[in-house]
């Protein structure tokens, strides 16, 4: 089975190449934008028809939360328009599309955990676009998955974990807001359930959502503290408020998810944030 991944040099395609050896089964064509510009539909329509994958698993995203608030074009063109060239040619030959989808859609005024089919309302550009992709996917996709995700980190790229690893080791302390709660995700945990789903063949037509993020729940001052336990750096961790540490982009104060769907569906067991992170960190201690 062929699979074609975008966005490769990032998070989750890194880590997907990391795993591939353990999958034999699968035949991967990794491409990133010097490869494959996804916002060109004739440039993906030629990929398809020449490696024709079995399926695509689309890790390509514009991240950058704050930045799309004025860059807000780019941010749609990448997380929309894309996805929209994707959806439309994996259903003209018939290829599955796996779309990488983000808790931001949600504007996080919920009290419980975030159910697939709970009503979206995204509050920033950045969720706006990535919310816009979805929609491009159920719009033009005949047969795809949307798996929503969050907090995602690895030992690839730049994100949260190594961030308050490299201030951690530079300074005395650090203020992490302590009122935004959700759910870190390991990108190779998300990667690793990529790659089991595949082996589940063959889908149904139509397209579905799947909520995936590590077990458990907690906020970033305590992922903090978590990253700087585990890494073993002495650094003091400050719990401040959202309203002390003001940024561009509104972020959801509360994004935790129900993934019973996809445990139940795919038999997805899970690990526990905390386990995750300390194999993440663990392994970037080695590099």
């Amino acid at each position: 089975m062929k699979i074609l991944v975008t966005g490769s040099n990032g998070q989750l395609g890194n880590e997907l190449k990391v795993l591939a050896e353990a999958y034999p089964c699968f035949n991967f064509v990794f491409t990133d934008v010097a490869e494959l510009d996804i916002t060109s539909e004739i440039e993906v329509e030629l990929m398809v028809k020449t490696e024709k994958p079995a399926a695509i698993i689309n890790c390509a995203a514009y991240t950058a939360v704050d930045k799309a608030e004025k860059e807000d074009n780019l941010a749609f063109l990448i997380n929309a328009t894309a996805v929209g060239n994707l959806a439309r040619v994996s259903s003209m030959h018939g290829v599955l599309l796996i779309h990488i989808s983000t808790d931001y859609v949600f504007d996080g005024k919920g009290f419980r955990p975030y159910q697939e089919d709970d009503p979206t309302n995204p509050v920033s550009l950045y969720a706006k676009s990535k919310h816009a992709g979805e929609q491009q996917v159920q719009s033009y996709a005949d047969k795809a998955l949307i798996i929503r995700t969050s907090w995602l980190y690895s030992e690839f790229g730049t994100n949260f974990v190594k961030t308050i690893m490299k201030y951690g080791k530079e300074r005395g302390q650090l203020n992490v807001v302590f009122d935004q709660i959700g759910t870190p995700t390991y990108a190779r945990d998300l990667a690793k359930t990529i790659l089991d789903i595949l082996k589940i063949q063959p889908f149904a037509e139509g397209v579905e959502i799947y909520n995936y993020s590590n077990e458990g729940v907690t906020s970033w001052y305590d992922f903090a503290k978590a990253i700087i336990e585990f890494s073993g750096i002495d650094c003091i961790i400050n719990p401040i408020e959202t309203k002390d540490y003001p940024l561009p982009a509104v972020r959801p104060c509360y994004s935790v998810f129900n993934k019973s769907k996809i445990k139940h569906r795919f038999q997805v067991k899970i690990p526990f944030w905390r386990d995750s992170l300390k194999e993440c960190i663990d392994r970037i201690v080695q590099i």
